[in-house]
This record gives structure tokens, sequence and C-alpha cells, in this order.
């Protein structure tokens, strides 16, 4: 029995074997020879040639990194965070900020909180319920003029038998007008207590701005003094004082309630 032969199509009719390469291995149809470089390598196909001394392929895959450029990741963070508070606090904000602060101001509001500390200005911390309901109940009202208050304080310090007792109430937050939110809240005391001769003071080295003035309460003289800032709200009520002697002692009694981290 014959055998199929091994190309069960056969060769074309009438063409010539394919021609040999070197080494024996037939040319690919369609395709010119690769040019041959020193050492019998061919050359690859899209990439130019070596030059002495250059590694062979793609000098870009092969060359060092690109000198580095100097990072503004830092600054960018800062006004994207800035954008991102004023925003939050509505469109009449964003013009008032956009006039007035700087990223650095606005960065420094948010770090802004306020404390109730062991002893106020050499006085002790008193512990009556009463007396911590009623500071209380007045930081829930200030808590209504804050946006998004990052923390509150309502204490009283002192020693009511000598008459000498000082409360303490105030909230932090982002406070888009600072002197709107003074208003408000002079306004608000303005409704229990009888406020007179409320004057713009010195207001220390936190800033913002700061107002004292007399009050009274039943037949006790009051020393009332506020403040706002960008980033908190508060006041400090001196019982049995006069407003000059609230101011006397207002900003050492601020700084120890209001901090910066």
């Amino acid at each position: 029995m014959s055998q199929p032969p091994a190309n069960p199509y056969g060769p074309p009719h009438d063409s010539p074997n394919p021609p040999q390469q070197p080494g024996g291995w037939p040319q690919q149809q369609g395709y010119p020879p690769a040019p041959q470089q020193p050492g019998g390598w061919p050359q690859q196909q899209g990439f130019p040639p070596a030059q002495p001394g250059q590694p062979y392929g793609d000098p870009s895959l092969t060359a060092g990194p690109p000198p580095a450029k100097k990072s503004k990741a830092g600054r960018i963070v800062l006004i994207v965070l800035a954008v991102v508070l004023v925003l939050c606090l509505g469109g009449a904000a964003i013009t008032w900020f956009a006039v007035k602060d700087d990223v650095g101001d606005v960065v420094d509001a948010t770090k802004t909180r306020v404390v109730a500390p062991a002893t106020l200005a050499g006085r002790p911390k008193i512990t009556d319920p009463q007396l911590q309901t009623a500071a209380d109940q007045l930081v829930a009202g200030m808590k209504a003029e804050v946006q998004g208050e990052t923390s509150t304080v309502g204490a009283f310090y002192g020693d009511p038998t000598k008459q000498d007792m000082v409360m303490i109430a105030g909230v932090s937050g982002l406070l888009a007008d600072p002197k709107k939110e003074l208003d408000g809240a002079i306004d608000g005391l303005s409704k229990e207590l009888t406020l007179t001769n409320m004057a713009p003071v010195e207001a220390g080295p936190l800033g913002g701005e700061a107002r004292c003035g007399d009050g009274k309460a039943e037949s006790v003289p009051l020393g009332i003094c506020v403040w706002a800032d960008k980033g908190s709200l508060g006041m400090v009520v001196m019982y049995f004082k006069s407003a000059d002697q609230a101011k006397a002692e207002f900003t050492t009694i601020r700084g120890q309630v209001e901090q910066r981290s």
C-alpha cells in the first residue's frame, strides 16, 4: 500500500523551493531580510540602533528619573481644606471669607477649643449641681449661634460666700461673621438681664472682638464680658462685680478658657 504524501496538498505547481538563509533556515515570505549588526544579531524593528556606550533598546526605558520638582502639595491641601470649610457655611460666607480671610486664619479657627480649667484666675471650680445646670442651659443657647461646634464649656468658679463668683460659658466652631455673632449673643443676654454700658474692649492676644458692660440679676450686680472670633464665642460673668472689674481680668480668663492647638 502506498503512503500518503507528507503534505496532503503538495508543493505549489511550478514554484521553486524558497531560498535558504545562512544557517539553513528558510526566509519568511513577504519580509526583506533583516540587516545584520556587528556580532551577527539582526536589528530590532522600530528602535534606532544603539549608540556607542549606550545600552540597547529604548533610551527612555533605561535613563534615570527626571529631576525632582518642588512639591506644592502642602499649599494645595490647605487651600482645598479652606474651600471645603467655607462651602460648609453656605453661599453668604463664601464672599466674606474671600475678602477678609486667608487660608491660615481659617485653619487656626478649626484648631480652637474651649475648656474648663481646674482653676480660673486663682479661683477653685464650683461643683454645685444647680449652678452647673444653669451653666449648661446657657451653653445650649449659645450652641445655636455656632455652626458645627467642636467643643463647649460651662462652669462656675470662686466662693459665693465671699461674693467672688465667676461663670464662664463658651462654644468653639467656625464663625463666618464674629461681629454678627457677638451682637446676637449680647441681644440674647439683654432679654434676660439688664445690660448697660456695653462697650468694645481690648480682645487680647487671641484677637476677635470683645465688649464688656454692667448687668443686674434681681439685686445682684454683674460684670459681663463677651467675645467672638473666627473660632469661638464665649462670655465671662462676674457676680457682685462691675464692668470695670470684669474688664480687668477678662484677657486673663479668656486665655485660660480658649485654647488653640
